[in-house]
């Protein structure tokens, strides 16, 4: 019998708090951070304990990301061995700031999301923190 790994959501408006750069532009640091979060949620509920991201083997930023936009991160255990946790993950831009409008509030909803960024890597946790 196949073994189903989880995988987890995570949606966030990236804010002018994010924003590092000219132009609103959102640093992939705050991207991998998320990824960390979603590391996380995924090591909770396969272990019931926070891993931690030990590498990532691949890291991939594809798109622009600026403050206003809605992006949402997707995370999923791959593989496990005994304490090591392969994982990967995906963000997509799914409603963008309206350029050239009027109204500075304005956003638009994507029809196709963006793929923005995604990547690869090894969660751990510890044996005596595993519970499942």
């Amino acid at each position: 019998m196949t073994e189903i790994f989880p995988e987890a959501k995570l949606k966030v408006r990236m804010s002018s708090k994010d924003a590092h750069y000219a132009g609103n532009l959102v640093d992939g640091a705050r991207i991998l951070n998320l990824f960390g979060d979603l590391a996380t949620e995924l090591t909770i509920r396969y272990d019931g304990d926070e891993g931690l991201i030990r590498a990532y083997d691949n890291v991939e930023f594809l798109e622009p990301i600026y403050s206003g936009d809605f992006i949402e991160l997707k995370g999923k255990i791959t593989k496990v061995g005994n304490t090591s946790r392969k994982v990967s993950f995906e963000a997509y831009k799914i409603i963008t700031t309206t350029e050239n409008s009027s109204f500075d509030s304005s956003c638009d909803v994507l029809e196709t999301p963006i793929l923005i960024a995604r990547a690869s890597g090894t969660c751990v946790v510890l044996k005596q923190k595993q519970r499942k």
